[in-house]
């Protein structure tokens, strides 16, 4: 071989190797994107049709809120085990499995049984509770670089497509003659989408492999002794809470106030629409920050000044406090999926906070949706309740303050 070949080779062989490797970053990039979508659309698509629902099967609006509550018990009861079945399996194969129970349970809730309906939205649940432990972890281990960024492509993929399901949900009930269900069980489509995408990573993923070690690893924390941890678990909580409660409950109250069905549907989808650049900003911005007050404080303003206009029933300031609600809740979620990452000094800590965060924040999200309905029942208006939220605002905010501050846990 002519020396000129020879030297050239291994030059080649780089550029093979780092072609190989972009491209396999890119599908893993793709696949997540996917994954986040089938994270809110199944859920939220539940509140535009929920008094549609209700008139069908006739169950109260304290069960009704179980449709919302439900994933978040979920959430709950399996997020602190996600982490044992990563390092068991890999984060590839956990991943896989929730994919698979979204696919199940958003297909479930096609048949036409009130037991069956909640079972699928249980089931569900649980997939989503997988993914959103485990896709900050794989992201910390795979995009070191690039955390912000990543994380703000996956928040967006969620919002858009929780969006579009809300927005499509009242729609696509009146396109069929199975109504509803159909609006429910669509996104079945979404999460067979993610499984194709994601089965190749799968096959090339690492077995028991969660997160890259270090030299610099940190030694292990006891999460529920420290302040921090807790600070960040109910921000979390709270935004969950303030979050899901009104993704259920908006389009009736707005309908309340006298918008059609479709137009209430329509302004829970404008609610998730402004949040999309704002969850894609806010964890650049936080990942360049040492300190994230000042984002905290802008996010918890434009809560409790959203909910504060909701209340007052004025239909231009319903439209302003609405659109404001939703650039609170993207910045609020865009902040707490980068906590997990820029409170932790590494990987695995970084999944054991999401865990503890997502399990006992969601076990009080779970309380939004139910206790909104009992309290509109119990007062038969929404005042109340919409003064809950204003309420849970300035308590976010406070966690979010103390949470935002310069520190890692255990440090």
């Amino acid at each position: 071989m002519p020396s000129s070949l020879r030297q050239n080779s291994p030059d080649r062989s780089a550029v093979d190797n780092s072609s190989s490797a972009s491209m396999k970053l890119g599908l893993l990039l793709a696949g997540i994107i996917v994954i986040a979508a089938t994270m809110r659309s199944p859920i939220t698509a539940t509140g535009p049709i929920v008094e549609l629902i209700r008139t069908d099967t006739g169950i109260s609006h304290t069960l009704a809120g179980l449709l919302t509550s439900l994933p978040l018990l979920a959430f709950a009861a399996i997020s602190p085990f996600a982490p044992q079945l990563a390092r068991r399996f890999g984060l590839e194969t956990a991943l896989l499995t929730a994919i698979i129970l979204v696919t199940i349970g958003v297909s479930l809730r096609f048949m036409p049984s009130v037991p069956v309906l909640f079972a699928g939205t249980a089931i569900l649940g649980c997939g989503i509770a997988l993914s959103n432990v485990l896709l900050p972890s794989l992201i910390k281990r795979d995009f070191p670089l690039r955390v912000g960024l990543v994380t703000g492509l996956y928040s967006v993929s969620m919002n858009i497509w929780g969006a579009i399901a809300s927005g499509i949900s009242v729609p696509a009930a009146g396109l069929t003659s199975m109504g509803w269900h159909a609006s429910l069980g669509m996104w079945a489509i979404l999460s067979i989408l993610a499984l194709i995408l994601w089965l190749p990573h799968v096959r090339s993923g690492r077995r028991g492999e969660v997160y890259v070690a270090s030299k610099t690893e940190a030694k292990p924390v006891r999460l529920i002794t420290s302040s921090l941890a807790w600070y960040v678990t109910l921000f979390m909580g709270l935004q969950s809470l303030i979050f899901y409660t009104t993704i259920t409950w908006l389009p009736e109250v707005l309908s309340d106030q006298g918008f059609s069905s479709s137009s209430a549907g329509w302004m829970l989808s404008l609610m998730q629409m402004v949040s999309v650049p704002v969850t894609f900003i806010v964890p650049i911005l936080a990942g360049r920050m040492k300190d994230q007050r000042g984002l905290t404080a802008i996010t918890g303003s434009c809560l409790i000044l959203g909910y504060a206009f909701l209340l007052s029933g004025i239909s231009s300031l319903v439209t302003v406090g609405v659109a404001l609600a939703g650039v609170g809740a993207g910045a609020s979620f865009g902040l707490v999926t980068m906590f997990f990452v820029l409170r932790t000094s590494d990987a695995r800590q970084a999944a054991g906070l999401s865990g503890m965060a997502q399990s006992f924040g969601y076990m009080l999200a779970a309380v939004g949706p139910l206790l909104f309905g009992v309290l509109h029942d119990w007062t038969q208006g929404w005042t109340l309740p919409l003064l809950l939220q204003v309420t849970l605002a300035v308590l976010l905010l406070f966690m979010g303050l103390k949470a935002s501050a310069n520190r890692l846990i255990g440090s």
